[in-house]
């Protein structure tokens, strides 16, 4: 008798070990339901079953069949207090970044009165998970990248091998040279010409400054008296040229002499013509002496 006992306390404690290593609990009643799935992404038993993000039960067994359609049948086992009402979902999602996979039991909030059977095939579904999402939505992302990256390679190497950037090169060195001779040039200047030209605009600005305390001593109230002296007296001489006074006003507004001497201008022009024309009327000169 003390055999057997040990014999079936030890054939418990084995049971209930791997129970425990499994996860289950076997003091804990639990209800089974089935799910198929067509691909399950390494989905072992003793896969826990989520509510929410808390653990409710785990995957007992998973049935294959690759004849059918939908070959992986999975039956997990729940909490008897979890009820799977009309409208639950099994879904198969990926447990951590490392790719492991996990149930989650997607509820609908409601009435539970319409639930599902102890062994009852419940509808599921497979979330494709955060990679999955990464490379739907960024592969075309990054294939049209890759386009554009090649288009712009192809242009960068165009635009290397073509001839007119090394001109472009070529000029932009000379340019660079060009300033820098202006530079040294400008320097130059800066140092020894600039200097020299504001020592002059000093001895300039010296000259003007003498030059405006010269004119500062200047008596304007005299010399526009005397300028006005002066025009009262040029015109006091116009006035009696005008009117006849005096030698050159008699001589300007005397109409016969102004007759006379254009007469004898005219005779004076007259003899000049006849002495140019006929010399020997006037002038006769011989070296034999006067002809009888």
């Amino acid at each position: 008798m003390k055999f057997g006992l040990i014999v079936i306390g030890a054939l418990f404690l084995v049971y209930f070990g791997l129970n425990f290593l499994k996860g289950v609990n076997i003091f804990s009643p639990t209800r089974s339901y089935c799910a198929q799935y067509d691909e399950i992404g390494g989905l072992v038993v003793s896969t826990p079953v989520y509510v929410k993000g808390y653990k409710v039960g785990q995957v007992d067994e998973i049935v294959y069949d690759f004849t059918r359609e939908t070959p992986f049948t999975i039956r997990f086992s729940v909490s008897k207090d979890i009820r799977l009402t009309r409208g639950t979902v099994v879904e198969l999602f990926d447990d951590g970044l490392m790719g492991g996979k996990a149930i989650r039991l997607l509820i609908p909030a409601g009435a539970d009165d319409d639930c599902y059977a102890e062994g009852d095939l419940v509808p599921s579904q497979a979330d494709e998970g955060l990679m999955g999402a990464l490379t739907g939505s960024l592969l075309p992302k990054l294939e049209a990248f890759s386009q554009e990256a090649d288009s712009l390679i192809r242009s960068l190497r165009q635009l290397v091998e073509d001839e007119s950037l090394a001109h472009t090169l070529a000029s932009a060195e000379q340019a660079a040279a060009d300033l820098a001779a202006t530079s040294g040039s400008l320097r130059h200047l800066m140092a020894n010409d600039v200097p020299r030209i504001l020592d002059k605009t000093d001895l300039l600005l010296s000259d003007l400054s003498v030059v405006s305390g010269n004119l500062k001593q200047i008596d304007y109230r005299a010399t526009f008296n005397n300028l006005d002296r002066t025009l009262s007296g040029l015109d006091m001489t116009i006035g009696k040229i005008n009117n006849g006074t005096g030698t050159l006003g008699a001589l300007l507004n005397d109409r016969q002499l102004y007759i006379d001497l254009t007469n004898t201008a005219s005779a004076a022009d007259s003899l000049l013509i006849d002495l140019r024309l006929h010399p020997k009327r006037y002038v006769h000169f011989s070296l034999f002496g006067r002809k009888e």
